[in-house]
């Protein structure tokens, strides 16, 4: 018996979300064409999480070359930083990682459209000038930088541009307060370049821990990032030698490179959900129920796009969710609490469960841990980083409500505490913990006093 429709399931956007689900799908004997107009893999794999942290780590050398003089390496001159080796070799890198993505698919069964899609009406979606029709389309286009306009905005650079810029400046301002921003602003201080972050909030990180969010900032300005709380742009003009910021407070600031990182949206224009009963909000993101399904019955979206929690894992999990409701016995949930997080700025932050704000305000008696010391490497290294940890524990039930790390592989310690609170680890657990000395990690589970 013939199909009414050429596809049961056609997806738009070939990111992490997208590629999942299309190839579950398909390996439910499902009939599926997956499009993508860019490249595979999405914004995380080509101009986000993966080349992010890949040039990280090249700006974290510096730091380790200067504290290995105290363990008796003699370094000589200081290594000089090519620029174009780095950016080339981390291109070819996201092309191994693109093929991988063009395998998977085609391995799977699902068949894949290199082009723009856009919906054409329910059931029906448009590719090259040919119409196809699916039974459901599912919407996973991701989420698009937005640089709002403003005099001289057009001389502001996206972060999707930072990742392949022909030179590195000899200074730059990154705009902003978010994890890109602070990330960058990492990224380009490590890296040699005199960065300048402009942030038009009090503070830096502001839906994350305040008391921890504090410690980065000290962090960032500890190694030589000029920070700018309470400011914003009016003006970015040309000048012989570059650009200049004009601040609000009518300072200014001379630099080669304005980086442009307040905030992302969802990548909906032009896609033709007008054409259904699909409802976007002001920003442009999708809404959608518990089952990512639209108010257009043949129409589901997930990912960046519907912007709930933009993170990679997230949707990858939500297209299991997904395909387990369309394809498999519906049981299958996602549970939005307690997801561990990590921020690459340098210092490093990494966060589970409630900040002691969020705590505080949920539970009458909270109980907060507290630890801050100097890294075992920064002994003989030299340096001046700090690492912080917090705990913040319900007095009443004793359960560990949040886990908060600013320093040294924050994002490997915390991944493992996820695990904890998501089983529901008492501090008494942590406290019958026996620890792995000497690490970082182990004071975690000897912190003993509360600090209030």
């Amino acid at each position: 018996m013939t199909s009414e429709f050429d596809y049961d399931l056609f997806v738009i956007g070939a990111g992490s979300g997208g590629v999942r689900a299309a190839r579950m799908a398909a390996g439910k004997g499902k009939r599926v064409a997956i499009a993508e107009e860019r490249y595979l893999g999405g914004t995380c794999v080509n101009v986000g999480c993966v080349p992010k942290k890949l040039f990280v780590y090249a700006s974290q050398f510096p730091e380790l070359f200067h504290a290995s003089q105290g363990f008796g390496w003699q370094v000589g001159q200081m290594p000089r930083l090519d620029w174009k080796t780095l950016r080339d070799n981390k291109s070819a890198e996201i092309a191994r990682l693109n093929s991988i993505y063009n395998n998977l698919i085609a391995n799977s069964g699902a068949e894949l459209f290199d082009g723009r899609a856009t919906v054409v009406g329910p059931h029906k979606v448009s590719v090259a000038g040919v119409t196809y029709s699916a039974r459901h389309i599912l919407i996973a286009v991701g989420g698009w930088p937005y640089i709002p306009e403003f005099p001289g905005s057009e001389h502001a650079l996206s972060s999707n541009e930072m990742f392949f810029l022909d030179a590195l400046p000899k200074s730059a301002v990154v705009v902003g307060g978010g994890y890109i921003a602070v990330e960058f602003a990492g990224i380009l201080n490590g890296l040699g370049v005199e960065t300048h972050l402009v942030y038009r909030g009090p503070r830096l990180l502001k839906s994350f821990d305040a008391e921890m969010t504090a410690k980065v900032t000290e962090g960032m300005a500890a190694k030589g990032i000029h920070i700018h709380l309470s400011s914003d742009v009016d003006e970015i003009t040309k000048t012989a030698d570059g650009l200049r910021v004009a601040l609000a407070d009518k300072a200014a600031i001379d630099t080669q490179l304005v980086l442009y990182a307040t905030g992302r949206r969802a990548n909906t224009a032009g896609l033709g959900l007008d054409t259904t009963a699909a409802v976007l909000r002001a920003d442009g993101s999708i809404v959608v129920d518990d089952q990512f399904a639209t108010a257009d019955p043949s129409i589901y979206a997930l990912g960046d796009v519907i912007d709930r929690v933009q993170l990679t894992p997230v949707a990858i999990q939500e297209a299991m969710v997904l395909v387990d409701h369309l394809y498999g016995d519906g049981t299958a949930r996602i549970d939005y609490s307690d997801i561990p997080t990590a921020v690459f700025c340098q210092p490093e932050f990494g966060t589970v469960g409630l900040s002691e704000e969020q705590a505080r305000a949920e539970y009458s008696a909270v109980d907060v841990y507290l630890s801050d010391f100097k890294p075992m490497l920064q002994t003989l290294g030299g340096g001046a980083d700090r690492v912080t940890m917090k705990l913040v524990v319900d007095r009443t039930t004793d359960r560990v409500l949040g886990c908060h790390m600013v320093g040294e592989h924050a994002a490997e310690i915390i991944q493992g505490l996820g695990i904890a609170l998501k089983a529901g680890a008492t501090k008494a657990h942590f406290d019958a913990t026996v620890g792995i000395h000497p690490s970082a990690a182990e004071e975690f589970v000897t912190m003993r006093t509360k600090a209030r």
